[in-house]
């Protein structure tokens, strides 16, 4: 079974590290295991395996796993931004167009009585 396929089959981050031999924290796993996953995803995608023997793929990918859980180590999910919900939510990015929100004034409410 070649690399890609393993990495793959794996469903747990415990599992990547083990299988890479990528040395980790549980305490820190954790606590970023999906921010550290989505990351190396990311670095996954980018990726051209093509031509490489499965040694070069395993060193590679171990990079990338090593690479990813250190982003996390040194930054936060908040400064990484690596899923969709945090990147909307972004204070420095320029809000979207669109309506603007109503303002309901609290003097303007009736009570029921």
């Amino acid at each position: 079974m070649s690399v890609v396929d393993k990495l793959k089959s794996l469903h747990s981050a415990e599992e990547f590290f083990e299988l890479l031999q990528v040395e980790y924290q549980p305490e820190v796993l954790q606590v970023l295991r999906l921010h550290i996953l989505r990351r190396m995803g990311q670095y996954l995608v980018s990726a051209e395996f093509e031509g490489m023997s499965e040694d070069e793929i395993f060193t590679a990918a171990q990079s990338m796993l090593s690479q990813a859980y250190e982003d996390f180590i040194k930054s936060n999910p908040m400064a990484e931004r690596v899923f969709k919900v945090l990147k909307e939510h972004d204070p420095s990015r320029p809000a979207a167009p669109g309506p603007k929100p109503s303002f309901v004034s609290l003097t303007t409410l009736k009570t029921g009585s």
